[in-house]
C-alpha cells in the first residue's frame, strides 16, 4: 500500500482484480439467448465444419455479421474446449486490453499524468456497461478493443511520430471493418477530427508509411468482402443496402427498434455512478473555462456518436460501447479540478451507494421470499459474497492510512466490482432459464437419455440448445420470424433438414418421419391449436419454467 498512486504497479494489480474477478466460475451457466448463443453456435459450427469463410448458424448460412467475432469464438473453443467458459475468456481479455488502451489514452491526453491515467482507467473497467460487455459474447467488446487500438495508435502518431503507429492505426481500423463494417470507423474517425478541431496541430505530411497502411487496411479489412463478392456478385447489394443502409435506417430490419430516447437515457444508467459525477460537474463548469481538448473530447467522442447511434432506427444496448472511454477519460477531468474538500464530497455518496446495492445483495433471498412475484432465486449461500465484499470494503477504507481522496474512491470501485462481478455468477447459474439459457434443458435431456434423439424445437430459434447438446436440432417454424432464415445463398436443399415451415404441407411427410422415431419436443408456452395433434406421438412430459419437454 506504501506504493503512489503513480506507479503502474496499481494498473497490473487492478487488471489482476478485475481478471479474476471476471474469470471465476465464468462457466456456471451456458450461452443466452440471443446474442450470446447465436455467436457461441456459430463459432461451434465453424469450428466443427471448418469452414471458416461462410458462417451457419443452425446449419444455414448466416452473414450478417463479418467473420472476426466468429473466428475468435472458434478459436477459443479449440484452445479451451466447447463449453460456455472458452467462450467467454478472450472478450474477457479484449476487456482488460481495453484497459490498458484507455490508460495509454489517458498518458496522451493528460501529458503523461500517471495518477490521472490510472484513474481513468479503473473508472472504464468498473463501468457496468463495460462489464456486461466482458460476460457477454458479442461483437461489441472486440470492436471497442479494436476502434480504442486503431484511435491510440493514431494519436501517439500525431503525437510523436513513428511509423508503427500509424500501421497500428490502419491494422486496427481494418480488423475492426472485419469484425462489424463501416460502424467500425466512428471513435477512430471522432479523434482524427477532434485532434485537429480548433487545435493548432502541425498537420503531418502524406508518406509511404500512409500508403502501406491503406494497402494493410484494405488487405485486412475488406478481403473477406470481396472474396464473397466475387463467390457471388448478390453479395453487394447484401452488404452495402440489407446490412448497411436497412440496419440503420429500418428497424423492422432485425426487430430492434427502440425510440430516439433509448440511449440518451440508457448510456447514462449504464455509466453510473459515474455518469451523474460527469454531468452535474460539466453543466456546472463554465464552457469558457474548459480546455479546447477538452471539449473536443466531449463533442466528438461522446456527442456525435451518442447522436449518430439515436438517429439509427436499430438500436441495442451495447452500440455505443465506443463512447465510453471518452465518458472515462472526461470524468477524471471534471473530477480533478475539484478540491479534495469537495472531492470527499463525492467520495462518502459514492461509497454509501456500493454499500447499500451490497446490503440490498446480502438482503436478496429475504426480500425474494417477502415478494415471492418476482421471478428470480437465490441461494442463502450467495450472500456471503456480498457480505464479504462489504466487510472488505469497510476494512480498506477504515485500516488503510491514505489521506488523499481520489485513491480512496478508486479502491472502493474496485472491490466493489469484484463483489459484484462474483456475486453475478452464481445467481445467472441459479436463474439460467429465467435469464433464456438452455442448459438446464439439455441437463434434463441427458438425465432422461433422450440426447441421442433427434430434439424438435417448436417455434422457437434456439442456438444455445444446439451449443449445449453439440448437435443441430430441428426447428418447427409456426410464424416465429425470427426463424423465417435468409436461404438465398443455399447452394442445395439440404438446410430444410434442420428448419420444417409447419404451414407448408409438402414437409408433412419430413415431420412425420420424425416424429415416428420417437423425438423430444421442445415447447416454450401452448402449441397452437391446430399443431396439438403431434403431442398423439408422445407420453411424457414435465414443465421447466416456460418450456414443456415431450418425449
Amino acid at each position: 500500500m506504501s506504493a503512489p498512486l503513480t506507479s503502474r504497479t496499481w494498473l497490473w494489480l487492478f487488471l489482476l482484480v478485475l481478471g479474476l474477478a471476471f474469470l471465476v466460475n465464468i462457466g456456471s451457466w451456458g450461452p443466452l439467448e440471443s446474442s450470446e448463443a447465436r455467436y457461441s453456435e456459430i463459432g461451434r459450427e465453424m469450428l466443427t465444419g471448418q469452414d471458416w469463410l461462410h458462417p451457419r448458424l443452425l446449419g444455414i448460412q448466416h452473414f450478417h455479421k463479418p467473420p472476426l467475432t466468429y473466428w475468435l469464438v472458434a478459436a477459443g473453443l479449440g484452445a479451451f474446449g466447447q463449453n460456455a467458459a472458452a467462450v467467454r475468456i478472450l472478450p474477457i481479455l479484449a476487456v482488460l486490453l481495453q484497459v490498458l488502451l484507455v490508460y495509454g489514452l489517458g498518458q496522451i491526453l493528460f501529458r503523461g499524468d500517471r495518477a490521472r491515467s490510472l484513474a481513468a482507467a479503473v473508472i472504464y473497467g468498473t463501468l457496468p456497461v463495460v462489464l456486461i460487455s466482458a460476460l457477454n459474447v458479442t461483437t461489441d467488446a472486440y470492436l471497442a478493443t479494436l476502434e480504442l487500438a486503431a484511435t491510440y495508435g493514431i494519436l501517439r502518431y500525431y503525437q510523436q511520430g513513428g511509423a508503427r503507429w500509424l500501421y497500428l492505426f490502419w491494422v486496427g481500423l481494418g480488423l475492426a471493418f472485419l469484425t462489424k463494417g463501416p460502424v467500425g470507423f466512428v471513435l477512430p474517425l471522432m479523434a482524427v477530427i477532434s485532434f485537429y478541431f480548433r487545435e493548432k496541430q502541425t498537420r503531418r505530411p502524406f508518406t509511404k508509411h500512409h500508403a502501406l497502411g491503406i494497402a494493410l487496411f484494405v488487405l485486412v479489412g475488406l478481403s473477406w468482402y470481396l472474396y464473397l463478392i466475387a463467390e457471388n456478385p448478390a453479395f453487394v447489394r447484401y452488404f452495402l443496402f440489407e446490412h448497411t443502409v436497412e440496419r440503420f435506417a429500418n428497424a423492422a430490419t432485425f426487430n430492434r427498434a427502440k425510440p430516439w430516447w433509448f440511449y440518451v437515457v440508457l448510456a447514462p444508467a449504464t455509466s453510473l455512478p459515474w455518469s451523474v459525477a460527469l454531468i452535474s460537474r460539466a453543466v456546472r463548469t463554465p464552457w469558457r473555462e474548459v480546455p479546447q481538448q477538452w471539449r473536443n473530447v466531449l463533442v466528438f467522442w461522446v456527442v456525435v456518436p451518442l447522436i449518430f447511434f439515436s438517429i439509427s432506427k436499430s438500436k441495442l444496448l451495447l452500440y455505443v460501447l465506443p463512447i465510453f472511454p471518452g465518458v472515462a477519460l472526461l470524468t477524471v477531468y471534471y473530477l480533478g479540478r475539484l478540491t479534495d474538500a469537495v472531492l470527499f464530497r463525492w467520495y462518502v455518496g459514492i461509497v454509501a451507494l456500493y454499500g447499500l446495492l451490497l446490503a440490498v445483495l446480502c438482503l436478496l433471498p429475504v426480500l425474494l421470499t417477502v415478494f415471492p412475484g418476482i421471478p428470480l432465486e437465490m441461494s442463502p449461500f450467495t450472500v456471503v459474497r456480498p457480505a464479504a465484499g462489504v466487510i472488505v470494503l469497510v476494512l480498506l477504507l477504515t485500516l488503510w492510512d491514505q489521506v488523499r481522496i481520489a485513491p480512496r474512491i478508486l479502491a472502493a470501485t474496485v472491490v466493489f466490482t469484484a463483489a459484484l462481478l462474483l456475486t453475478a455468477k452464481p445467481i445467472m447459474d441459479q436463474n439460467e432459464l429465467a435469464f433464456n439459457g438452455s442448459r438446464p434443458l439439455v441437463e434434463f435431456l441427458r438425465q432422461h437419455q433422450l440426447t441421442k434423439r433427434t430434439v424438435l424445437v417448436y417455434n422457437e430459434l434456439l442456438p444455445s440448445l444446439a451449443f449445449e447438446l453439440g448437435k443441430l436440432p430441428v426447428s418447427l417454424y409456426d410464424g416465429n420470424e425470427n426463424l423465417h432464415r435468409e436461404t438465398q445463398f443455399e447452394a442445395d436443399e439440404t438446410w430444410r433438414r434442420n428448419l420444417i415451415m409447419l404451414p407448408d404441407s409438402r414437409q408433412e411427410p419430413y415431420l412425420g418421419s420424425l416424429l415416428v422415431q420417437h423425438p423430444a419436443l421442445l415447447v416454450k408456452g401452448e402449441l397452437k391449436e391446430e399443431r396439438k395433434w403431434m403431442l398423439r406421438y408422445f407420453t411424457h412430459h414435465e414443465g421447466l419454467g416456460k418450456w414443456t419437454i415431450y418425449w
